[in-house]
């Protein structure tokens, strides 16, 4: 008789396990009488090939209804060396996808001795993405990613763009979702086609002060996307991917960046 825990481990399969252990992903009836105008929500992240790989970047503002909960909410999630997600939905909920999928990647990886493959990344998030599908539904636990890696395999930096029911989408150029979204998709396609270079060939220090002013833009159209407040030190999280993994820029880079970004030419 084979036993379920030992299978799991020869497939490598960590949300398998956990479904068998009685982890159950929650559902709206478990929580009643919630009002969906007080949960919190989290907005505007992108993502665009640039030179030397994938720029990641988001606000830092989280919002109930037409309430400020917090200005320094961090939606760019390292999820292995090679990997990040960024959110945009209810973070408590995104969170714990991450945290889901973190502990897949590292469980396959000890129990295979190899990494997963791209392929089996991008499947695991989609997966995660329908298992919640019940909340999303309903409005209470919608999350709308972007997972960003580098396929060492093929030497190639990836984007995937997920709706929330987990249909996932891999983006050759660039994309953005969350409510600031709509303003910053037209930018980047008028600047990837019309801008002082395509996407694919600006440097580190370019993208980043492009992603900066978009953030920037968002902000003015949209409430639930927060700017950059230089006074209280709070600026955009930005993060890039090359082929030697994942990269947070400092903040100090990000404000030296800030300044020459809105800098008139």
């Amino acid at each position: 008789m084979s036993h379920p825990i030992l299978d799991n481990q020869q497939q490598g399969d960590f949300i398998d396990l956990l479904h068998r252990s009685g982890y159950a992903w929650p559902d709206a009836s478990s929580m009643p009488g919630i009002d969906k105008t007080q949960l919190t929500q989290g907005t505007t992240v992108l993502a665009f090939h640039y030179k030397d790989g994938v720029l990641i970047a988001g606000d830092r503002r989280a919002t109930a209804g037409n309430a400020i909960m917090y200005e320094r909410c961090d939606k760019v999630i390292p999820i292995d060396d090679y990997s990040l997600m960024a959110i945009a939905g209810v973070p408590a909920t995104a969170f714990e996808m991450a945290r889901v999928l973190s502990h897949n990647f590292e469980y396959y990886r000890r129990s295979q001795l190899q990494s997963l493959s791209t392929e089996g990344k991008v499947r695991a998030l989609s997966r995660l993405l329908k298992d919640n599908m019940g909340l999303a539904l309903q409005g209470v636990g919608a999350v709308s990613p972007i997972f960003a890696t580098y396929n060492l395999k093929s030497d190639t930096p990836m984007i995937y763009f997920y709706d929330m029911l987990g249909a996932q989408f891999e983006i050759r150029t660039h994309t953005a979702t969350g409510s600031g979204s709509p303003v910053i998709r037209g930018v980047l396609e008028y600047e990837d086609l019309w801008g002082q270079s395509p996407l694919n060939q600006r440097s580190k220090e370019e993208a980043s002060q492009l992603a900066i002013r978009l953030l920037q833009t968002a902000g003015r159209f949209d409430s639930a996307t927060g700017q950059a407040r230089p006074d209280d030190n709070i600026f955009p999280i930005i993060a890039c991917i090359t082929t030697k993994g994942y990269h947070f820029l400092p903040e100090e880079e990000v404000a030296s960046l800030f300044q020459q970004a809105i800098q008139r030419t």
